[in-house]
């Protein structure tokens, strides 16, 4: 019997198949590894062969485990996958810069992306550049002070439609989605290393990049939205 503590699930949806891993962070090995390949690349989710390929694993994972599941994590690569990059420019009218100040940009610039893009859902918001007066910085804990700030800001987003899609796919086996991730971005990440992908997504998944935002379930009312990621600099 495997500790729940122990294994995280992924279920990744892509081009050339369905994969569902079920994976050990302790010796960052595959404990289950499952997989259906499409003959052509199809890029848009076959929710007949998905249903197909999810009872014939979920059961044996379980079993495996000694437990159900409860929680995965998905990946997708999907056509339907949104890019967008937003930057905001204000004046500072304080004697300091501190993450407070940063995390309200942020937060503008996820209402102007909500604005725009109601029918999206973000998942995963990735930090391109602080510059100040001009000069380009890697960190807000560099900034110290400045007159004009300027937060550029990648948002990766898919339809609301597709996440309420997936969301009953994994319910019929009472399995909630704790995150959904973009492949491309993942691979994009570690460009050409050569370890295994469930490695890269686990490691992006922990908060590898430091430029990623954490951004936190709904169901979460005790931590704000932008509070782990700033909490990692603090």
């Amino acid at each position: 019997m495997t500790k729940e503590l122990d294994i995280e699930t992924y279920l990744i949806i892509s081009s050339s198949g369905y994969e569902i891993n079920l994976f050990n962070p302790i010796n960052f090995k595959s404990l289950y590894e499952k997989k259906f390949e499409f003959e052509n690349k199809v890029y848009s989710v076959d929710f007949n062969i998905l249903n197909t390929f999810l009872e014939e694993n979920i059961f044996k994972i379980e079993k495996l485990i000694g437990k159900f599941i409860k929680n995965i994590t998905l990946i997708l690569e999907s056509d339907k996958i949104l890019n967008v990059n937003i930057g905001i420019t204000k004046k500072n009218y304080d004697e300091n810069l501190n993450s407070k100040y940063f995390e309200s940009m942020l937060v503008e610039i996820k209402d102007i992306f909500k604005e725009r893009y109601q029918d999206q859902n973000i998942i995963h918001i990735i930090i391109d550049r602080y510059l100040v007066d001009g000069i380009d910085y890697q960190s807000f804990k560099d900034i110290l002070k400045g007159d004009q700030v300027c937060l550029e800001v990648q948002l990766i987003a898919i339809p609301n439609t597709l996440s309420i899609e997936l969301d009953n796919v994994l319910k019929k086996y009472q399995i909630k989605i704790i995150r959904t991730m973009d492949k491309n971005y993942i691979k994009n990440f570690f460009k050409d290393e050569k370890i295994k992908f469930i490695n890269m997504a686990f490691q992006i998944q922990s908060g590898l990049n430091p430029h990623e935002v954490k951004i936190v379930p709904k169901n979460r009312v005790k931590i704000g939205f932008f509070e782990k990621f700033f909490q990692l600099f603090s």
